[in-house]
């Protein structure tokens, strides 16, 4: 029944974005950027201080199609990459577009360094042509970097480097990840599949997933600490030079989110660590019969879980209907995803683990990864990156500068229609053994994203904290990863000794270092506006869309006015957060 339900997997074609990695198409397209690269810093390099208004406008316009072309190159070869990233031409492939990509980008990166030479009094002027005023958010987060610029030849210098350099360690990681084998049963499994296996619904298989986990990861982690090490001596060194005030002020200033704002969000996450992971996991040790949990059966199923294979079709069909009933605008949308080859979700040997949504750039079309099995959990991360991929739809005509959404942002659709995905199924059941297994299930997926995202957020703050004063050793980096797991697991919740390698495993420490808080500002966020929706608030869908639509174009206080939300006031967390408690207590009265 598995392999049937699981054989009509679609697989996406990349062909909207290229025809073949050898083709000539790619070849010209490269060719023709590093022209016009070339020419616009012929153009305008050294020039920009003297430009009117409207010269200014030009020449952003012309990066901007510059953008869109690298953008479509690099969007290829990375898809084709996640595709199979074991495969040693397909890694020569990535590896030597990243090359000449990086190499063209060096001719255009004196235009964001002049941008902030430019006189702000003169720059707003500049903003009474309606045409400029478009790009000023892009323009104001451009120059939100000004004070941590360094001169030309050594942000020039950084820039190149970068290749062999921060790029190189994280596709050693990519690649080891992709390339390790997990031993289940006499059968060598991928990491995607036995980090599936802690689903399970039989223990023993759960106890060898984790432990055949621990195992390779242990025997690997000596390579893993170095790369570790390594990234984040190479933030601390790029940070010391840049000024920055902590190893995070970068990332916020991307995310375009006050520090201030993360920390009463992590502050918050924290103290509920009692009223929501602590409570839950002793509620759920009950349930199983036993006292303490052990680490691998956190995500179990309950006795009570039926345990079934979702069909990919039912799949599909649960996820549209959800989000038909919210807006047939967007079961629109989300439709073409199904019908159009914009999405990879079978289990492949050397396929990318874990799920994404690529936006390519906005002349093309997002394209969701997925490692779909079958599970309920399965068909809440379609409806999770499908939520992307709508956003990014939707954020698409704002252009190549200001489609992209600030992290802490990015999430709101994705979480979003995994709410609208969850509560319609909820509805339909009436049967109270049922409802608490559904329920369960959605408070453990809070709190893996919420808690255990802010848990990951933490180990980073104290490794990037301890990695200042020296190398660490894997025991020193597994010791603060037990540290902040016992924090936030709580006493129900046992951890044995391989635990202390999982840390590995989590490509975002790799690929975007302080990203995961993004995860819980975007449950908190959506908890609070789906309030706001089951309020009936006339005209929410409007809204909604017009929020995804802003792109970058909006910060979080402007995009969240129209709701009467506002994240900078603490008691927005204690909202979102409430929601996660609500769901317990209807637990503990079931």
């Amino acid at each position: 029944m598995t392999e049937e339900a699981l054989s009509n997997l679609p697989e996406w074609d990349l062909t909207d974005l290229y025809p073949s990695k050898d083709g000539p198409e790619l070849e010209e397209d490269l060719r023709s950027s590093a022209e016009s690269a070339k020419a616009f810093a012929e153009k305008y390099k050294g020039k920009l201080e003297e430009l009117d208004g409207a010269g200014l406008l030009s020449a952003v316009q012309e990066f901007e199609d510059l953008q869109e072309a690298l953008g479509r190159i690099m969007s290829y070869a990375y898809l084709v990459y996640a595709g199979d990233m074991s495969d040693p031409d397909i890694g020569k492939f990535f590896q030597t577009l990243q090359e000449k990509v990086n190499g063209i980008s060096t001719d255009l990166l004196f235009f964001t360094l002049e941008l902030n030479g430019i006189d702000e009094t003169r720059l707003t002027g500049f903003y009474k042509d309606d045409s400029l005023r478009k790009y000023e958010p892009w323009l104001s987060n451009i120059r939100s970097m000004k004070p941590y610029q360094l001169d030309d030849r050594t942000e020039t210098l950084l820039h190149e480097k970068d290749i062999a350099g921060r790029s190189a360690w994280v596709r050693l990681f990519d690649e080891t990840m992709a390339g390790l084998k997990f031993e289940m049963n006499g059968e060598e499994m991928a990491s995607q599949q036995v980090l599936h296996l802690l689903s399970s619904a039989d223990g023993e298989t759960r106890k060898a997933a984790a432990k055949s986990l621990g195992k390779v990861f242990g025997e690997n982690v000596r390579l893993f600490a170095l790369i570790t090490n390594t990234l984040a001596k190479d933030k601390a060194i790029e940070d010391e030079w840049r000024k920055t005030a902590s190893p995070m002020t970068l990332r916020h200033l991307s995310n375009q989110v006050e520090e201030g704002v993360v920390d009463a969000l992590s502050s918050a996450v924290q103290d509920a660590y009692p009223r929501l992971s602590h409570r839950y996991y002793q509620l759920k040790a009950k349930w199983m019969g036993q006292e303490k949990l052990d680490y691998w059966d956190r995500n179990a199923p309950l006795p009570e879980d039926d345990d079934r294979v979702i069909p990919w079709n039912e799949a599909r069909d649960i996820v549209l209907d959800a989000y038909g009933r919210f807006s047939p605008d967007l079961a629109h949308l989300g439709q073409e995803f199904f019908d159009k080859p914009w999405i990879d979700a079978a289990v492949r040997p050397g396929k990318s683990p874990g799920a994404f949504a690529h936006p390519t750039v906005p002349s093309a079309h997002p394209y969701l990864l997925l490692n779909y099995q079958g599970k309920i959990r399965d068909v809440m991360t379609l409806a999770h990156e499908l939520g992307h991929g709508v956003h990014q739809v939707l954020a698409g005509p704002q252009g190549a500068l200001l489609s992209d959404t600030p992290l802490t942002l990015a999430e709101t659709a994705s979480v979003f229609g995994e709410q609208l995905t969850f509560r319609a199924l909820l509805e339909k059941v009436t049967d109270p053994v049922k409802r608490r297994v559904m329920l369960a299930g959605k408070v453990e997926d809070m709190i893996n994203t919420v808690v255990r995202q802010i848990a990951f957020y933490e180990f980073e703050v104290r490794l990037h904290s301890a990695r200042r004063k020296e190398e660490l050793s894997p025991d020193q980096i597994g010791k603060i990863w037990m540290d902040v797991q016992t924090e936030s697991l709580g006493p129900a919740i046992r951890l044995h000794d391989e635990y202390q390698y999982f840390w590995t495993y989590i490509p975002h420490f790799i690929h975007s270092p302080f990203y995961v808080y993004a995860y819980a500002f975007g449950d908190c966020l959506v908890n609070a506006l789906y309030a706001v929706y089951q309020e009936a608030e006339e005209g929410f869908q409007a809204k909604y869309f017009d929020m995804l639509k802003a792109g970058g174009t909006l910060r979080h206080k402007e995009l969240l006015a129209p709701f009467n939300l506002d994240a900078s006031d603490p008691v927005f967390w204690q909202k979102g957060l409430g929601v996660i408690e609500g769901f317990i207590d209807e637990l503990e009265d079931l």
